[in-house]
């Protein structure tokens, strides 16, 4: 058996590929399959520390795989291009054929579209399973995005029933040659065998390209499709009604309330979309109280990477049951800076919280800052996790806002 392709059979190189591509696609599929199902699990009220590192391994080893296979499917590709392609033993049967190639299309295109999709997916997200490779945690030009990451899962299950699709029919149609016609199709893949038959003259033409790029197009499209009538970052069952707007002498116009945890060592942050804060302050230069703030928090538009309908489960912020969080506190001007004390009242507890945050003031507008470190035992967040080998105690809540003060 020679490494290149001849006009009979395909080489040693070519074999090998294809193979290994078939066994590393049957390991995805099966990983993924269970990695799905373990973060189910994981999600469920109940869920322990050990099922989460357990669907936190499988999607990594799903994931490091998928790189991989994206490097092969590109050998593959790129040996291909160098090779003389075995032409088709049934190729005066032209709708066979015509089917058969553009297959051989599809399942070139899935090599790199499914893998490719899933990598920018993982880029993009804010997740706790990361890739084993010494590379890949971030791409070029690929930001940390709630939407893209949201539209490339989309996209990347509507690839991946494309190459179901696509392997049904290669499967299905090599036992058809095998077991049917009788012919030497599949045996010329198999190890070894140089007596095989000379294929007839070859007709090609790029109708086969042509119908692989329509059925790829309307993959692109219909996944773009579920993705624009989906709910952003709702949690599955879980949707979180507006809050109403409140009255405030200061009026927010822009800003964030950000949360970071770290889970199984990996650093995940997020945002809340939705929340209100009534805003009483009155500028003083010695230190003393200024004024009262009232912050109210729609925990289900909590965005937290691949861990948000994890988070928002009975054992974590139990969205279901307490859908918001309030922050009552009195404003303080200290000797060199500022003071929210107050009460958070989270998840059924109240604990009382001192947020410090610095302040500039120009005119009306006001822009302020503050970072301040919870315990999530303090709330019963993760109870089911007394130490942090999955999750840890400290959770940093991060507050950014510009404010106008009301006519």
């Amino acid at each position: 058996m020679t490494l290149t392709n001849t006009r009979n059979s395909y080489g040693g190189v070519a074999k090998t590929l294809h193979w290994l591509t078939a066994l590393m696609i049957l390991t995805l599929l099966l990983l993924g399959w269970i990695a799905d199902q373990a973060a189910e699990r994981a999600t469920a009220g109940g869920a322990g520390g050990e099922e989460i590192a357990r669907a936190a391994w499988l999607f990594s080893a799903h994931k490091t795989l998928g790189i991989a296979l994206f490097g092969v499917a590109l050998l593959r590709i790129l040996w291909a291009l160098t090779q003389k392609r075995p032409g088709l033993l049934n190729a005066d049967h032209r709708a066979e054929a015509l089917a058969a190639e553009t297959v051989h299309w599809l399942l070139y295109g899935a090599l790199v579209l499914v893998p490719l999709s899933g990598w920018i997916h993982h880029a993009a997200t804010e997740g706790f399973a990361p890739i084993w490779w010494p590379f890949g945690q971030s791409l070029p030009m690929v930001p940390k995005s709630a939407a893209l990451a949201d539209l490339t899962a989309v996209l990347h299950r509507a690839f991946l029933l494309v190459l179901l699709g696509a392997l049904a029919l290669h499967v299905a149609g090599a036992l058809k040659h095998h077991l049917i016609d009788r012919d030497a199709t599949l045996r010329r893949m198999l190890p070894g065998r140089s007596d095989l038959p000379t294929p007839p003259k070859q007709a090609h033409s790029v109708a086969p390209l042509l119908l692989a790029l329509m059925i790829w197009l309307g993959a692109l499209g219909a996944g773009s499709w579920v993705n624009s009538q989906s709910t952003p970052h709702a949690p599955s069952g879980l949707q979180s009604a507006a809050l109403e707007a409140v009255a405030s002498d200061w009026q927010v116009t822009e800003g964030t309330l950000a949360i970071t945890v770290t889970q199984l060592g990996s650093a995940v942050s997020g945002s809340f979309a939705d929340w209100t804060a009534a805003i009483q302050y009155d500028p003083r230069e010695t230190p003393g109280p200024a004024g009262e703030v009232t912050v109210t928090i729609a925990i289900p538009s909590l965005a937290l990477g691949s861990v948000t309908a994890q988070a928002m489960g009975s054992d974590f912020f139990d969205a279901a049951q307490f859908p918001t969080a309030d922050f009552t506190a009195t404003l303080h001007r200290t000797e060199t800076s500022h003071e929210a004390r107050g009460m958070l009242s989270l998840r059924g507890a109240s604990v009382p919280v001192t947020l410090p945050f610095d302040l500039e003031l120009d005119g009306d507008t006001a822009r302020m800052r503050g970072t301040v470190t919870l315990d999530r035992r303090d709330f019963g967040i993760g109870a089911n996790m007394p130490d942090e080998s999955s999750l840890k105690f400290p959770v940093t809540v991060t507050v950014a806002l510009e404010a106008m003060r009301a006519p």
